[in-house]
């Protein structure tokens, strides 16, 4: 059975994160709450969690897998970030999108896209996620946990979810919050034009920075 921490959403009791931290570098898989949906993940170097994660997720090994950093400088470490999408990501950041980049040698093949040699990155906004990402010092896979139980958008109470997973995560944290089933907006940065690959959360706010580009034209 999973072990359950209790998080203050805004505020998070410093030694359970600690405690948190020290389950993810012995390598556990944790459910936990973003700024989208709760998540399913793992420190993103240890491979035996991250090999968990896919098996849970019934994914493929060509399948990425999208992880979570703590801020700009953060990603440039993990991906190639060119001028124009530096630009963009600066305006976007922290919130609910994930970016496609090209990945840097610091990316795990067992994450990143085997052909394209990318990875797709969010910075969240989210005081459990930061607190986290700050107290472990490295990336956290990050892929939704509600789409694991198959139920056909049904809506899932977040104790049914809980009780869907506990034999398969190592930890639960549980903030107070719901499910989520709004995913993230994916906008692809591998070339020089951004291309929005899903309309997700936040998605407004992208539409806006097109339309103030084209005027500002």
């Amino acid at each position: 059975m999973a072990v359950i921490y209790k998080l203050h959403p805004e505020s998070p009791q410093a030694h359970r994160v600690a405690k948190i931290r020290e389950a993810l570098r012995e390598g556990a898989v944790i459910l936990y709450p973003t700024d989208t949906v709760y998540a399913i993940g793992c420190d993103l170097n240890a491979k035996s969690a991250v090999e968990r994660v896919r098996h849970i997720k019934q994914m493929s090994n060509d399948k990425p897998l999208t992880f979570l950093c703590s801020s700009l400088s953060n990603i440039a470490a993990y991906a190639q970030v060119s001028d124009a999408a530096y630009r963009l990501i600066k305006r976007l950041i922290p919130g609910p999108y994930t970016f496609l980049l090209p990945a840097t040698k610091l990316v795990p093949r067992l994450v990143m896209s085997p052909k394209r040699k990318t990875t797709g990155i969010r910075v969240p906004n989210h005081a459990i996620c930061q607190a986290l990402l700050q107290e472990l010092g490295n990336p956290i896979i990050s892929t939704s946990a509600p789409s694991v139980i198959h139920l056909e958008d049904q809506p899932i109470t977040t104790t049914e979810l809980f009780d869907r997973l506990d034999k398969v995560v190592d930890v639960v944290i549980d903030d107070g919050s719901m499910v989520g089933y709004r995913v993230s907006t994916i906008l692809d940065l591998t070339t020089d034009e951004p291309v929005v690959i899903r309309k997700g959360l936040g998605w407004e706010a992208v539409a806006d920075l097109e339309l103030a580009e084209v005027h500002d034209g």
